[in-house]
């Protein structure tokens, strides 16, 4: 099993580290009550997804 030979320094821990960044939700407007919701996924306001109705809107 590799080990490594030497402890890694902080600094270059971090600078690896540095690139570990969470990206902001991606976010599309409905096509029917343009709200803004996740793309793929059916719009929590109106129910609709591609077009039709898939589930009960939120009242």
């Amino acid at each position: 099993m590799a080990v490594p030979k030497r402890k890694m320094s902080r600094s270059n821990t971090r600078a690896r580290r540095s690139q570990w960044k969470a990206k902001a939700v991606a976010l599309v407007s409905c096509p029917q009550c343009r709200s803004p919701k996740r793309p793929h996924i059916a719009c929590p306001e109106c129910g609709t997804y591609n077009r039709r109705q898939v589930t009960a809107p939120a009242s």
